[in-house]
């Protein structure tokens, strides 16, 4: 297992992360992505830990609540010793019907933050998370208030979750100008399927030194090809997150030429694609079983070859969208005299 730093900072993450999500008994359309109860969520844990893994992360939300307790209660029940271990966990989201039981104002994330430590069983959090953007409050009053849970001792680090590039850049710049702290992490979508990130998101989190989280980095499983062609599974009752089957179907038959090359499996394949990008510090893996932690746990024995990221990379590229293309035609030549050190030979003219 390698490992990566967290941001800025000098504290290190697993490059692979147990989520649990899948822990505790959810309602509702995600009624069938959960289910994972205390003694599999704790025999998935040993397991993880045992590889080298030391980094979990959670929700508030998570089947109401049981997802913290039952993380808080598998730690006590392994032995397993708090500072050997980075618990990332979440608000923002709705854990109530009232108006003030959602949201990022100093209100709701102090009623929050003392509910998931409770509930984990903790005196602090390693990671503490923004689920989502709350328009109805200004970021200062998000940022200070996170600010005094780290001054306090209740938080180490800060981080967002499915934020949009302005608004990251925009609270960055915030928390910079008023020496508040600053978020060290982006947790976000991002598979072989889905690379949106890359447009805008990516290089902001690259240029401002954050690190990426990634959640969902087989697609819902989509990338395993066992939903190819299938009309029943959890993705024909939650298809989340979303995949264009146009595009999904030949990008499939290319992972499972490569994992066949390898003899491993279509999920290592696509989970090694993604430990080979810069900007992942960490890939969050959604299990229901621990058969699923030791295949994707092949995705961190070794690493793919230049033809195989190239194949990889052809086979899932985005379109190519505005400005991105009028940038990628203006930058051209001074890219190429950045990397190569020399002048492109279109631009150097006739004498």
């Amino acid at each position: 297992m390698r490992y990566n730093t967290l941001g800025r900072t000098g504290l290190f993450v697993s490059e692979m992360c147990i989520g649990t999500m899948t822990f505790g008994q959810s309602g509702g359309p995600y009624a069938a992505a959960s289910g994972v109860m205390q003694d599999e969520a704790e025999a998935i844990l040993r397991r993880a830990f045992d590889a080298g893994i030391n980094f979990i992360d959670t929700a508030n939300v998570y089947a109401g609540g049981q997802s913290e307790e039952i993380v808080g209660r598998a730690l006590s029940s392994l032995g397993i010793s708090r500072k050997d271990v980075v618990l990332s966990t979440k608000f923002e989201h709705g854990t109530g019907s009232g108006p003030n039981d959602g949201g990022a104002s100093r209100q709701h994330i102090l009623h929050e933050v003392h509910g998931s430590l409770k509930r984990l069983g903790t005196n602090y959090i390693d990671l503490y998370q923004l689920h989502g953007f709350d328009p109805a409050t200004s970021v200062e009053e998000t940022l200070r208030t996170l600010d005094d849970l780290v001054r306090q001792g209740l938080v180490r680090y800060i981080g967002v979750s499915n934020w949009a590039a302005w608004q990251l850049a925009t609270t960055l710049g915030h928390a910079d100008r008023r020496g508040l702290e600053r978020f060290q992490s982006y947790q976000g979508y991002y598979s072989l399927v889905g690379r949106d990130v890359e447009r805008e998101i990516a290089p902001l989190l690259t240029a401002e030194g954050l690190r990426m989280l990634v959640f969902s980095p087989l697609a819902g499983s989509y990338l395993t090809g066992k939903y190819r062609g299938a009309s029943e599974g959890r993705r024909a009752t939650v298809p989340f997150p979303p995949v264009n089957e146009d595009r999904g179907a030949p990008l499939l038959d290319v992972v499972d030429s490569i994992a066949g090359r390898h003899d491993t499996t279509p999920a290592a394949i696509a989970l090694a694609w993604l430990l080979h990008q810069k900007v992942v510090a960490s890939v969050i893996l959604g299990l229901k079983r621990i058969e699923q932690l030791e295949e994707n746990l092949k995705a961190a024995e070794g690493k793919l070859s230049e033809d195989d990221l190239a194949a990889l990379n052809a086979a899932s590229a985005l379109a190519p969208e505005y400005p991105g293309w009028m940038m990628a035609s203006g930058e051209g030549p001074r890219r190429s005299l950045l990397d190569t050190g020399m002048m492109p030979k279109a631009s150097r003219g006739a004498p």
